[in-house]
């Protein structure tokens, strides 16, 4: 699994786009969900890329819930979080 998001955030890098990536309107353009299924677990990394310095993983986790397709509020919160400090490092000088 390590292996696989890997591989997908190094065509990432490469300007290139996974064909399994999910865009995560609820923060905006440029925010994506890659997801990963091993040993009968459910995997989610979400990650930036509009930013000019860098490609940002902003959370990565193990899915816990077997039914729903949302994402919990804890964790919206953390990556709302995350995601502001990317654009501020991004854009210092």
């Amino acid at each position: 699994m390590k292996g696989s998001f890997g591989s997908r955030l190094y065509e990432l890098q490469q300007g290139k786009t996974p064909l399994d990536f999910k865009p995560l309107s609820q923060f905006g353009s440029g925010v994506y969900e890659l997801r990963e299924s091993f040993d009968r677990n459910a995997y989610r990394m979400m990650y930036v890329v509009n930013l000019k310095k860098a490609l940002y993983v902003l959370y990565a986790f193990m899915k816990k819930s077997k039914s729903g397709i949302g994402l919990p509020k804890p964790d919206a919160e953390l990556i709302a979080v995350r995601l502001r400090r990317a654009r501020e490092l991004d854009s210092e000088s």
